[in-house]
C-alpha cells in the first residue's frame, strides 16, 4: 500500500481549486499524480448515475496539456477503462462528441489564462459537471497508484473533429456564406485547423490570420489593444466581412465586423438567439441589459457567473419553453435545446460553444454593422486589474457594499443607486449606469464591467474605477 495515493489529498496539497469553469492552477502543479487524482475522483463522482466503459480527452495548443492528457489516460487505464484521445480540438468538439457517444471527457486547458497556468474541464455523458459534482470530485478518498515515470504516447483520433463540423455542415448549404471574405484569427486556438475548412465548405472566402507557433492567451472578454488594432488594420487591408477568432480552447468566440470592431460576447449571445427564436435565457448577472430591453424573450433568468450556473438554469426554463439557450459576457453559446434552423434539427449542446453564433451572423445578408443598429442602445465594457490577490478583492466588495456613496462620488456620480450581490458587486445608479466588480474565479484578477447608453461612459468607468481602486 506504500505507493498507493487518495484523491482528495493529492488534491488537496496541489492548491489547484475549480473556478467559473474547470479546475485551473500552476502548470507546475500539475503533476502527473495530481492530473491522475482529478482524473479518478471525476470518473469515481459520476460512475453510479451512468453505464460507460470509455473516456474521450482532448486537449488545447499549451506545451503542458499533453503531458496533463497523457497522465489523466494513465491513471483512467488504472480502473479498466478504455480511453479515445481526440487530440487537439476545441472544447465544444470534444463534448459534442462524448454526448453523441454517451461517455464522459476530459478536456486538457486552461482557456485564456496566462502561459504559466493550465486546467481540466470535465463532463458528463450528458454534458458539464454540476457544482456538487465538482464538489463530490474535491471530496473523494479513492484511492490510486501512484504513476510511473514514464508515459504512453497518446494517438490522435479524427472522429471528434469530423463529428463537430459536419454538425454544422448539415444544417447549412454549401452556399450559405457565399461572397463572404472572413478572416481568421488563428494565434494559438485549439479549433484553427477546423474553421477555415468549414467556412470555406460553407462558401465563404477564408484568410488565416496570425497563426503563432507559441499559446497566446486571448480573453475574449477583455480585448487586447494589439488586437484591436490587428482587427482594424486587417480590416482595412483585406476589406472583410467579418474576422472570426476564439478563445485557447475554441468555446468562446470573438468575432469583428466588417469594420473591424469586436462585438462583446453578450450582443454576439443576443443577436444569436434572435435569429435561433429562443424563447427564454439564462444568462450571468454581468450581461447588457439590452437583452431584456430588446423584448425578444419571454424570460430572462440571471445567474451567477460561469456556465455551471446557466446551465443549471435550464431544466426548470425547459419545462415552461420549447426553445432555450443561454450564453455569457465572454461570448461562449450554450443551446440548452434542441431547435429547428433552416427546417432541420439542431441537437442542444449544453456547453459553450463558439462556431453557432458565427456562422448565424455571417449568413445573413445584412452586415453585422448594420444588425446591431437593430439593438437597444446599451454599451458595454470591462477589464481586469491582474496580481490584484482574491483577499483584497473581496474586501474591497464588502466594503463598497456597506456604503458605496463615497466611491461613486469619485466617480462622479451623486444619485441614488442600488446594488445586486448575485456575483460579486453590481451597482446601479439612478440614471441606469451600471458598474460591476468581481473577483475572478480562477486567477489573482479583479474584474470591472461597467455599461451605460454612452460607450464613452462606460469604457471611462472602468478606467476610472480601476484608477480610483489602484489609489
Amino acid at each position: 500500500m506504500e505507493n498507493k495515493l487518495i484523491c482528495a489529498e493529492v488534491i488537496a496539497e496541489s492548491g489547484i481549486a475549480f473556478g467559473t469553469s474547470g479546475a485551473r492552477g500552476l502548470v507546475e502543479d500539475f503533476t502527473p499524480d495530481v492530473s491522475a487524482a482529478f482524473a479518478i475522483a471525476f470518473i469515481i463522482a459520476i460512475e453510479n448515475a451512468f453505464t460507460f466503459d470509455t473516456v474521450a480527452i482532448a486537449i488545447d495548443n499549451r506545451p503542458s496539456s499533453y503531458a496533463i492528457a497523457q497522465a489523466c489516460a494513465t491513471a483512467l487505464k488504472q480502473r479498466d477503462l478504455k480511453v479515445v484521445y481526440y487530440g487537439v480540438i476545441p472544447t465544444p468538439a470534444l463534448a459534442y462528441k462524448a454526448i453523441q457517444d454517451g461517455m464522459p471527457c476530459i478536456m486538457v486547458t486552461g482557456s485564456h489564462i496566462p502561459f504559466d497556468r493550465n486546467g481540466l474541464k470535465f463532463y458528463r455523458p450528458d454534458g458539464e459537471i454540476t457544482k456538487a459534482d465538482e464538489q463530490a470530485i474535491l471530496a473523494s478518498y479513492a484511492s490510486f497508484e501512484a504513476l510511473p515515470q514514464y508515459l504512453s504516447e497518446l494517438h490522435d483520433n479524427p472522429g471528434a473533429k469530423t463529428a463537430y463540423s459536419q454538425r454544422y455542415l448539415s444544417l447549412f448549404n454549401t452556399d450559405a456564406l457565399k461572397g463572404k471574405k472572413i478572416g481568421i484569427y488563428e494565434h494559438s486556438s485549439a479549433g484553427r485547423d477546423i474553421y477555415k475548412a468549414l467556412f470555406e465548405l460553407l462558401g465563404a472566402d477564408v484568410f488565416s490570420l496570425g497563426r503563432s507557433d507559441e499559446f497566446i492567451p486571448i480573453d475574449t472578454e477583455a480585448v487586447s489593444d494589439e488586437d484591436k488594432k490587428r482587427a482594424l488594420n486587417w480590416s482595412k487591408e483585406y476589406n472583410f466581412d467579418a474576422i472570426l477568432s476564439t478563445d485557447g480552447d475554441g468555446d468562446r468566440p470573438l468575432i469583428a465586423d466588417e469594420h473591424g470592431n469586436w462585438l462583446r460576447g453578450d450582443i454576439l449571445g443576443l443577436l444569436c438567439s434572435q435569429l435561433l427564436n429562443i424563447e427564454a435565457l439564462a444568462i450571468p448577472v454581468s450581461c447588457n441589459t439590452a437583452i431584456e430591453l430588446s423584448k425578444s424573450f419571454k424570460q430572462v433568468k440571471r445567474t451567477k457567473i460561469g456556465s455551471p450556473y446557466v446551465i443549471a438554469e435550464f431544466e426548470q426554463l425547459g419545462e415552461q419553453y420549447s426553445s432555450i439557450a443561454g450564453f455569457e459576457a465572454n461570448g461562449g453559446y450554450i443551446l440548452g435545446s434542441s431547435i429547428d434552423v433552416n427546417g432541420k434539427k439542431l441537437a442542444a449542446l449544453p456547453t459553450r460553444d463558439a462556431v453557432l453564433p458565427a456562422i448565424l451572423l455571417l449568413a445573413e445578408q445584412e452586415p453585422i454593422s448594420k444588425q446591431l443598429t437593430k439593438l437597444p442602445n446599451r454599451f458595454t465594457a470591462s477589464d481586469r486589474l491582474q496580481n490584484f490577490a482574491r483577499e483584497k478583492s473581496l474586501d474591497l466588495i464588502a466594503e463598497l457594499e456597506k456604503d458605496a456613496s463615497s466611491f461613486l462620488v469619485k466617480l462622479g456620480y451623486e444619485l441614488e443607486y442600488t446594488v445586486d450581490l448575485t456575483d460579486g458587486l453590481r451597482i446601479t445608479m439612478e440614471n441606469g449606469d451600471i458598474v460591476h466588480l468581481r473577483p475572478s474565479g480562477n486567477a489573482p484578477e479583479l474584474r470591472c464591467y461597467a455599461e451605460s447608453n454612452s460607450e464613452e461612459t462606460a469604457k471611462n468607468l472602468v478606467v476610472a474605477t480601476f484608477r480610483i481602486i489602484s489609489g
